[in-house]
């Protein structure tokens, strides 16, 4: 039972986490700890300019940031650098690392208890060892994206791999399980409830990956709109709209509605209490579309990118659930009954 309350712990850190660093990306707080693991040089980052001392910083790291924005590297000087100091977005970035440490140690005591149970203990052993690996290589990468720059293509393989983390904790958890509750289903029903769960979750992948793009470009967006010729937030959407990318993003989603429909229809024929995890994806898709609405119409607001962002990654974590239920489900001969009508 505890590796299955610390894998809970460790899915639950790692939302937050999530959302945390949504919030570092849309607030442009990405640099807001200049360096790493200190902040501004410091142990605890400071809260006013003169508590930095500007010698400890890399001015060519400052250079090359200025670069990707079209400022001109000559005129970086330690001077610049402490005008750009803000006290908000240090201690944001700040904020999502020390939201880093309640997943590292769930992570390293999940990894380590793991060995001591007996159910499935070869593939919770193996998952868990995993699971630390995962937050180890996540952690580094945080160091990267920060030495980077924050390159692109960098920040998206940092949230891939906590997605993938997503899906190693979700499977100790349903391991771990207490076995007391098994359910089945009938066997014409298992076969549409499995395709149909299947071909939504490579739709929703297909989405994660697409809605990446999105924000890499809201990201050059926010570069670009500190400067005379960038682009202002309330014109971002007109500017995404335009784009082979949202235009594919907006018509996909309408394959997650459809799928998540006939999820929730054929689970709640089956059993209602089958329809739990198939009625939360539907409603978590509907309640996106919704966000996806306001983000592509009205305008783009940092709090519904977050929100959307966190979103996505519980969904990520009831669908997998869902398919793990499903596959461990009795296949049985036996439809479900039709109700006997009222004598009268």
């Amino acid at each position: 039972m505890i590796v299955h309350r610390l894998a809970w712990i460790a899915l639950v850190s790692l939302v937050v986490l999530v959302i945390a660093g949504a919030t570092v990306r849309v607030t442009g707080s990405g640099l807001g700890c200049p360096d790493w693991p200190t902040c501004w040089g410091c142990l605890i980052p400071p809260t006013s300019v003169d508590q930095i001392d500007v010698e400890k910083l890399d001015l060519e790291k400052f250079k090359t940031h200025a670069a990707r924005k079209g400022i001109d590297p000559d005129t970086i000087t330690r001077e610049t650098i402490l005008e750009s100091f803000d006290p908000v977005l240090t201690w944001i970035e700040f904020t999502n690392r020390l939201a880093s440490l309640p997943l590292g140690i769930a992570s390293l005591l999940l990894a380590l208890f793991s060995f001591g149970g007996k159910q499935n203990r070869a593939w919770i052993i193996g998952l868990a060892v995993v699971c630390l690996v995962d937050v180890v290589a996540n952690a580094i990468m945080g160091a990267i994206v920060v030495r980077s720059g924050l390159q692109p293509g960098i920040i998206t393989l940092h949230m891939a791999l906590a997605f993938l983390l997503i899906v190693f904790l979700v499977t100790i958890i349903w391991l771990s399980r207490p076995r007391n509750l098994e359910s089945k289903v009938s066997f014409s029903m298992q076969s549409r409830l499995k395709i149909t769960s299947l071909v939504f979750l490579a739709c929703l992948i297909s989405e994660g990956l697409l809605g990446s793009q999105l924000r890499e470009q809201t990201d050059e967006l926010a570069i670009t709109a500190e400067t005379a010729q960038g682009v202002q937030r309330d014109k971002w959407g007109e500017e995404l709209a335009a784009t082979v990318v949202y235009t594919i993003h907006r018509s996909f989603s309408w394959s997650l509605l459809l799928t998540s429909t006939l999820l929730y229809y054929w689970a709640r024929l089956e059993k209602e209490r089958l329809a739990l995890e198939p009625k939360l994806i539907f409603a978590m898709v509907v309640a996106m579309m919704l966000m996806g609405v306001v983000l592509g119409h009205i305008a783009i607001y940092p709090a519904v990118q977050v929100l959307h962002v966190g979103m996505t990654s519980v969904l990520l974590a009831v669908t997998w659930h869902w398919i793990m239920r499903l596959w461990s489900m009795k296949a049985v001969a036996i439809v479900a009954q039709e109700p006997v009508p009222e004598a009268g």
